[in-house]
């Protein structure tokens, strides 16, 4: 009975291992899952993480700045040897000194640099912040240009295996047209080449298509073997998705955009950091407080009080405020301020550049997404052209009005045509997700 409990257990252990196995291998990504898991495990984005966690043990630390410094000592002292008590007249002499002393110092004002201090601290953890929001954003955009490369690459495969299909039914056609004496022979070789130049094109396609998986699993950081993703079917685009006017593509970007965020809040930085530095210009005023006590004992007396006795006799006190003025500096004040005014004009331009660079790179995104749209009208008619000019040269090849020669130029350039179209739809439709990028809108929908 044991036994067959044992063989039972393991059968159904097996049994759950292939279905996770078979699952884990089956497993389709969609792109918002991959968009999700490039963000949580992207190294870019972990570090950025750790330097929030650094930021906030800054602003800890500079919290700290406002309370008072608070230090203890203890100290124990043994002396052994002899001692000159009159000239000439030694003693061997021991002694034991017990010391205590507790201290407490608090800086009153230091020319608001502890204040400007805590809020450069909090502003940096918000310049950090922005930043991770920024690596999230770019990792968004190159997660879903990988996704759409592979549908690309998927709709290039299809197409391949349709035309080479198509081209072993032409081959049996032929085949029934020479057996009939309607065609020659040499139609038969032809059309054989055109089937092995078809295998070909679907082993590069499929090849293609192989690699733009691999390239996004390594985004993701994820193993190749089994990886695949959820085929999105996309419709054919229209003009409806693009957008009409860059003005408010170029208003949004440049009131949210992650760079131009951090570009403002480095102006900012530069501005604390001189009011930093003027603070060498101020005194500094503190208050301290001491308190010590102390205890003595020697082999030469014998009339010495109890240890806890002479520390509550010999207990003192002691006050202190200091006032620091700086007088000269050696022109390190000075040169301080004066760079610090330097960075804040360099942070402004900056700022200035960072515009330029959104606005050059949102003007490049519009222009190209403008093109996109005429390249696939284009493309769109030249297809449905090439379609009845290959249909009508299948009507002439099969009565004999045309060689085969001819019919596989005609074949060339309609497989050209459905490549165009293919590639320009992909095309446009990544270009209005950039757009969409800059816009604030979901790139993942």
């Amino acid at each position: 009975m044991t036994t067959m409990n044992n063989r039972n257990i393991t059968t159904l252990v097996l049994t759950l291992l292939v279905s996770v196995l078979t699952f884990a291998q089956g497993k389709k990504w969609t792109l918002s899952e991959c968009v999700n898991h490039a963000i949580e495990n992207n190294i870019s984005v972990k570090r950025a993480q750790n330097t929030l966690l650094l930021n906030e043990q800054d602003i800890k630390a500079a919290k700290g700045q406002f309370l008072p410094g608070v230090n203890g000592s203890v100290g124990q002292s043994l002396g052994l040897g002899n001692t000159e008590v009159f000239p000439g007249q030694f003693v061997d002499r021991s002694s034991n000194s017990t010391s205590i002393s507790i201290g407490a110092n608090y800086t009153i004002f230091n020319g608001f640099r502890r204040t400007n201090l805590y809020k450069q601290s909090l502003l940096i953890k918000e310049t950090s912040d922005l930043e991770l929001n920024r690596i999230r954003d770019d990792i968004s955009l190159n997660v879903v240009n990988s996704y759409l490369n592979i549908l690309f690459n998927k709709e290039r495969l299809e197409t391949a295996k349709a035309q080479y299909a198509f081209t072993e039914k032409q081959l049996q056609q032929v085949k029934d047209l020479v057996d009939a004496g309607v065609q020659p022979k040499a139609n038969i070789y032809d059309t054989e080449a055109t089937l092995s130049n078809d295998s070909q094109s679907v082993t590069v396609a499929e090849n293609n298509y192989n690699l733009s998986l691999l390239t996004l699993s390594q985004l993701l950081q994820v193993p190749f073997e089994g990886f695949d993703v959820e085929i999105i079917d996309i419709d054919t685009p229209s003009e409806s998705i693009m957008y009409n006017d860059i003005q408010p593509i170029l208003d949004y970007a440049f009131s949210n955009r992650g760079e131009i965020k951090v570009a403002e809040k480095n102006i900012e930085n530069a501005e604390l950091n001189t009011e930093i530095s003027k603070s060498g210009f101020l005194p500094t005023v503190s208050l301290g407080y001491g308190y010590s006590t102390n205890a003595f004992f020697t082999n030469l007396r014998d009339d010495e009080a109890a240890l806890f006795t002479q520390l509550n006799d010999q207990r003192a006190h002691s006050f202190n405020l200091s006032v620091n003025i700086p007088i000269f500096s050696r022109f390190s004040n000075k040169t301080a301020v004066a760079k610090s005014k330097i960075q804040e004009d360099n942070s402004k331009l900056a700022l200035n550049e960072a515009k330029l660079a959104l606005e050059a790179n949102i003007q490049r995104s519009f222009t190209d997404a403008q093109a996109a749209l005429k390249t696939f009208e284009a493309a769109t008619k030249s297809l449905q052209a090439q379609e009845l000019s290959f249909g009508n040269a299948q009507e002439r090849y099969n009565i004999g009005a045309m060689n085969a020669f001819e019919l596989e130029q005609a074949r060339i350039r309609l497989i050209n045509a459905e490549s165009s179209l293919i590639n320009a739809k992909y095309d446009f439709v990544f270009k209005t997700k950039v757009l969409d990028f800059y816009i604030g809108k979901p790139i993942t929908q």
